[in-house]
């Protein structure tokens, strides 16, 4: 019979705070400069080099020792089984909610892991690319619910990753443009057999829809949530709002053209309309349930820096 204290806290996670995770970095070369980190941030995100040294830095080595020893256990496999080697890409899930800086994080992570020895080529694919297009949304009513779940075409990501994960030499995801706010026929994002592949997007960690269902997760080797209080993802999101009325909202191109002119009063109702009707509700119902999935957690604070990590134990 096992004895468990009860005044210890059951956790299949270690917690690591800010401090003694940023220890980790030490002895580890910053690979990029500040124009580098600067160009890759996201809009709103106040990422610098103190945070990728501390933070993100540590977590590639981690990412890339998993990819390493996870090689080495598919080609010691194919050595039993008396095979060539078939060992696939090691995948990496990046989950969380809109705003949370997780495109800068899968980003970020993308140039960090290039660098290690170990894990030379490295792809980003984000599900945008496997939302319906606008058309087949509007003709199912689900417009207004875009980043939803029943918005992806769940089948085609489901089929994109089996493919990577059976080590097929070429797959193309479909390509989805911001600006347009829709996918993109006939563009695509290839990838040819890199040693990574990251996914990043919203419902990453979704359970199956039903019991004998593939998750997409299921398809994950590693995965990632960024995790933060909804109040502040709440102000970020309208600060970025605010940061594109002026920027990508104003390229006459931009489905979102008819903010640019909107007064700062105009664009905090209408984004925290967008936020309480749609991504609040997502966040809540879909998102956050699925942080309990991940292998790895980033708590972020209201400064989007991290100031703590959740890793799984083995």
């Amino acid at each position: 019979m096992t004895t468990v204290d009860p005044a210890l806290p059951l956790s299949p996670y270690r917690e690591i705070g800010r401090q003694e995770w940023a220890r980790l970095a030490a002895g580890i070369d910053q690979p990029l400069t500040e124009t580098e980190v600067v160009e890759l941030r996201g809009i709103g995100d106040r990422l610098d080099l103190t945070e990728v040294s501390e933070v993100y830095l540590p977590l590639s080595r981690l990412l890339s020792l998993y990819a390493t020893a996870t090689k080495r256990l598919g080609a010691a496999t194919s050595d039993f089984l008396q095979e060539d080697d078939s060992t696939t890409p090691f995948v990496v899930g990046v989950a969380g909610s809109v705003a949370v800086g997780k495109s800068t994080i899968a980003r970020l992570l993308r140039e960090l892991m290039s660098r290690w020895p170990g894990t030379p080529r490295v792809e980003l694919v984000t599900t945008d690319g496997f939302l319906y297009p606008n058309a087949e949304l509007e003709r199912r009513g689900l417009m207004e619910r875009k980043g939803f779940p029943e918005s992806y075409d769940r089948r085609s990501l489901i089929e994109f990753l089996t493919a990577v994960k059976s080590g097929v030499a070429e797959v193309r995801a479909p390509f989805y443009s911001h600006m347009r706010y829709d996918i993109v026929p006939d563009a695509h994002v290839v990838v040819r057999r890199p040693d990574v592949v990251i996914v990043e997007g919203l419902n990453v960690l979704q359970p199956p829809p039903a019991p004998n269902d593939v998750a997409v997760s299921d398809l994950f080797d590693f995965s990632i949530f960024v995790d933060a209080d909804t109040s502040h993802i709440e102000k970020w999101y309208v600060d970025r709002f605010l940061a594109l009325r002026q920027g990508a909202f104003a390229n006459p191109s931009s489905y979102f053209n008819v903010f640019a002119h909107l007064t700062d009063e105009e664009a905090i109702t209408t984004a925290l309309g967008y936020w309480n009707e749609i991504n609040m509700p997502n966040l809540v119902e879909n998102v956050m349930p699925t942080r309990h999935r991940a292998r790895l957690v980033l708590n972020k604070g209201a400064d989007h820096s991290v100031e703590s990590v959740l890793l799984r134990k083995l």
